[in-house]
This record gives C-alpha cells, structure tokens and sequence, in this order.
C-alpha cells in the first residue's frame, strides 16, 4: 500500500481498479506482404472495427454533448469512407507489396502534409481528422488498445498525465468513479468539469502515472486530495465508512434545495452557478442555484469549423433565460484567447497568449464577431432576466467602447421594431489588477462587477496558474488578493452597485467566510458547490465575520489567513 497527495479537486471518494488512459505506442514497420490479397483484407477489417468504434463514440458525444461535438466524430466518419484515402492504401499493398499499416501511414502522412501545408483553416482541419483516423485504424492493424472513456463498461477510476475538457466529458459516470492525474489544479477545466458531473478527482499528483498499474485497486479521495494505491482491507473499510459519511452529508445538503441563502444572523446573499452551455441549466436548478452568475459563452464557438450564426446563438441564450424563469442569468460576451483557440479565426499565434489578443480585446477589433452576439443577446433579452458582463476590461475606455456598441445594437434592433428588454444590467468581470485598483472609477459607470478570481490571482502574483513549477504561488488567501477583492466591493456599494464573485474561490470552504465579511453580494460556483455553501452559510454569522474583516486584510501571509479561518470558522 502506499499514498500520493495532490490537490482535492472534486469532494467524494471514489473505490475501483485503475484504468489508464494512455496514448498507445504505435510503431509501424515496414514489412513485405506474404500475401497481399490478405494484407488488403485485414485492411478492410481494421476500417470496420474503427467505423463500429466511431459510431458508438458519436452517438455517446451526441446524446452527452450535443450535435457541434458529435459532428466532429461525423467528419471521421467520413474520412474512413473515402476512396481517395482508401483506394491509394490497397493500391500501395499490391503494387509494393508490403503491409497495411505500412501503407496507410505513408498515404496518410502524404495527405497530412499536403492538407497542412495549405493556406486554407478548413483543409488544416481535415489534416487533423486524417491523422486520428489513422490512429484509431493503424491501432487495430497493429492489435493495440486505444482507450476511450467513453467507452469503459466497468467501474474504474482513470490515471492520466492530464484530462482534456473532451476526455472528462466523455466519461461515463456510471462507470467512471473517480480520476486522479499527474499535472492540473482546482482551476483547470477537468477540474471543472469533474465538480459539475460530481465525480471524485485528484490532480497535481506528480506520479499517478509512473506508481499506478492498470487494474490496480485504488482509492481517490477527493475531499483530502489523496490518492491510496493498493489499499490493505483496513483501509478499504475505513475510506468506505468516510464514503457513506459523506453521502449522508450530501442528502442533508439534498434537503436545502429549495431554501433561500441566508447566515445564521439572517443576511441574505445570492448563490449561483458557472454554466458553459443550455444543458447546464438543468443541474444549477437541481442543485437549488438562485441565478446564473457566469454563463461562459465561448463553448458556442469551440469545437465547430466556423461561427455561430447570430440565429444559432439567439435560440441558446433564449433557452437558458428561459429554464432560468426570471432568476437572473449573468452571460460572458466572448471570452476566446489564452488557452482557448478558435481555429477558423486564424489568430496569430503570440508569445504569451493570455496576456495578448483576447476577451474584448479581440471583440473590439473583430466587431463583425462582437455585434452578432449582442445582437442574438439583446433578442433574448425579453425572455427571462438577462445581465451582460464584458470580460478582460483593463481600461474606462474599453468598457466605454464595448457599452457603446451594445448601445448600438439596441438602437438598431428597436428602430426595426424588435423587442428588447430595458431592463439588462451591464457589468464587467474583475480579473485584471487595473481595474481592480481603478473600481472606484468603474463603480460609477458600471451596473455590477464580478470577480473572476482565477485570472486575477494568477495575474496579481504573476503565476500561472497551469505551471506546477509556480503553483504555489497561486494563492486565493493572500492578504494582497483580500485587499484586491475588498477595493472592489467596496466601491461597488460605495456607488449603490452589487459585486459578485464568478471565480472558482467563490464556492471554496476556506474562502466563504472570508468573502462574506469583505461583503460580497452574489457567490458563482459549480453548481455542484451550491448546496454545501449554501449549509456552510447558514451556520456563519455575517456580523461576525465582517468583524474580523481588518484584521484579515492586515495579515502578512495566507499562512496566517488560513490558519485563522480553521481556528475561527471551521471549529
């Protein structure tokens, strides 16, 4: 038996054998063909095996993701029935007589290359289905596994170096227990996307990978942040005993579903959830979430070969306004750029990404982009309580602009005698320094703010967030992000505005009661964190921890913060 820790980056403990998820080694060889009549066959055979695999794989993204990620297993689909791939690979068995995946991958890597090589983004695209497709067909040729989380059929916890968004999403959790990686943080998006399917995770452990073989039994404890491999019976039976403890936990939070939000001294504040498309709705109304405090648009542009149309995004903003009935719904304009790319927008590519051409940035130079969202938002606006929130505004002047061209799109829409509802509040979200030094000035000219705490932290502590090298810098709790967050509030209500929070600290047991003494108003989390802060709020007295709120901001180090959290709050 033996232990890794990492970061607790989804509550629950998760009990199963280890599945890795691996990119497999494929080593092609070329080979003289025996018999080519054969080698043609087992060809063919390894294209039916990878169509059977493909479908099953895009009727699971259709039925979990919708059409726009099905689609793209569609466009493999098709590649693995064109004859312009796959007449030239027969071709090359007879003629040359040599085997199978010897021949794909020279004709694939031919196609590659040229389609690459095109000043064309839709080509490039179909370069990189060409180049899985072969994958997935060599795979078979070779007799190796290619392993898909999809389409896992027992109960196991997954080991990976990392998850991408698109791995995380296509787990299954009736199978998927848990998952623990080697690299990420609370803050990465399979750490997101883990909390909002409630599925144990644990990341940042450094060694899963290298310590932990397949079918290993291993236990994730997400709440701890540890990792047990190889567990002794009496481990087993004391992480079970911790498991159905907190399952008893989470049906009494089960219970506050339809609660309001209010402290022990009977302070209202307003709990909210992060959601990334319509289907998102349907857990932030389960889990008792009274708003939308972040509905992160961009998941409307990723994953697709060209923009939403105007029509397309109408009826997704119309949906979630209208499942939220009248509970306000906080929508992010276009937030592409860092670590999320649009391919058919051919942006240059920058030294530091998330420093450079993105958010508003890139809407205020591409306002073609830029108006087609307000336009579908500002359509949507009569049905339901809608607030738009522009993202990365450094300066006055860019809120200025970008409120300007809203304003704009309104005229316009009015004068052709569309409706528009009058009462859209527009705010901007917090996640630069500037602005938050600068939120006095802001405060007179927006409607709200909301603190977008996982950029601010990583910009204020020049860390970044996703380099293990520097996580620890990345520090919810220090004095000086405090003090950052205080500026904000405070100006907020100084000007008779209300302030948010849509980062991830805003659902963080440690952060709460620090938040609702520097007098947050409106808390945006995984809905999968409401029901537990709203159970954490109720027993805080909101006098009481605004009492502490100087001598919180007047600490040196998180160390001492923390430390006086735990002794304070969590007694």
């Amino acid at each position: 038996m033996s232990k890794l820790s990492g970061i607790g980056a989804s509550a629950g403990i998760a009990i199963a054998k280890a599945y890795r998820l691996e990119e497999p080694v494929l080593t092609v060889e070329k080979k003289a063909a025996a018999d080519t009549a054969a080698e043609s066959a087992r060809f063919d055979e390894a294209i039916a095996k990878s169509k059977i695999e493909l479908e099953k794989i895009k009727e699971h993204a259709l039925k979990e993701l919708g059409k726009d990620k099905a689609d793209i297993f569609a466009a493999h689909l098709l590649v693995l029935s064109d004859p312009e791939l796959l007449n030239p690979v027969k071709d090359k068995i007879q003629s040359e007589n040599v085997n199978a995946e010897f021949a794909l991958k020279e004709t694939s890597d031919m196609f590659v290359s040229m389609f690459e090589s095109m000043d064309n983004e839709y080509m490039k695209e179909r370069a990189a289905d060409i180049r899985d497709v072969t994958k997935r067909v060599i795979a078979h040729l070779l007799g190796v596994e290619i392993p898909n989380p999809s389409m896992i059929s027992e109960e196991v916890v997954i080991i990976a170096e990392d998850l991408t968004p698109s791995d995380t999403a296509q787990l299954n959790r009736q199978f998927v227990k848990g998952f623990t990686t080697d690299i990420g943080g609370r803050t990465s998006h399979s750490a997101i996307m883990a909390r909002s399917m409630e599925i144990p995770a644990v990341v940042g452990t450094k060694e899963a990978t290298s310590s932990i073989k397949n079918g290993t039994l291993v236990i994730v404890d997400g709440l701890d942040g540890d990792v047990i491999i190889d567990p002794s019976k009496e481990t087993i039976a004391a992480y079970v005993d911790k498991k159905e403890k907190y399952d008893l936990q989470k049906a009494e939070w089960a219970k506050l579903v339809n609660e309001p939000t209010v402290t022990k001294d009977s302070q209202h504040v307003e709990l909210a959830a992060n959601i990334g498309t319509p289907k998102d709705v349907k857990g932030v109304l389960e889990n008792g979430g009274e708003a939308v405090g972040l509905y992160r648009t961009e998941f409307l542009y990723m994953g697709r070969d060209q923009l939403p149309t105007e029509e397309e995004q109408f009826e997704a903003y119309k949906s979630v306004l209208s499942d939220m009935k009248g509970k306000p719904v906080v929508v992010r304009t276009l937030d592409i750029g860092g670590d999320k790319e649009l391919p058919y927008l051919k942006l240059p590519k920058e030294m530091n990404p998330f420093l450079g051409f993105r958010a508003i940035r890139l809407c205020l130079e591409e306002q073609d982009i830029f108006r087609t969202q307000l336009r579908a938002l500002l359509r949507a606006s009569t049905f339901g309580n809608l607030k738009i929130m522009f993202p990365m505004i450094a300066t006055v002047a860019e809120f200025r602009q970008a409120k300007a061209i809203l304003l704009e799109e309104k005229q316009k829409l009015q004068d052709s005698g569309a409706e528009v509802s009058d009462s859209i509040e527009i705010g901007i979200m917090v996640e630069i320094p500037s602005t938050a030094v600068m939120a006095d000035v802001f405060a007179k000219e927006v409607d709200f703010f909301s603190i977008g705490t996982n950029d601010l932290i990583q910009y204020t502590m020049a860390a970044d967030r996703m380099n293990e090298r520097v996580s620890y810098l990345y520090q919810p709790y220090n004095p000086a992000i405090l003090r950052l967050v205080s500026l904000v509030i405070e100006a907020a209500h100084k000007e008779g505005k209300w302030a948010g929070m849509c980062g991830e600290m805003a659902g963080d047991p440690l952060a709460i009661p620090l938040l609702l003494g520097l007098g947050l108003d409106e808390f945006s989390m995984s809905a999968t964190s409401i029901l537990p802060a709203r159970s954490q709020l109720k027993q805080l007295s909101k006098e009481e921890a605004v009492s502490f709120k100087e001598k919180v901001l007047s600490m040196s180090t998180t160390e001492e913060v923390v430390s006086f959290v735990k002794e304070t709050f969590m007694v």
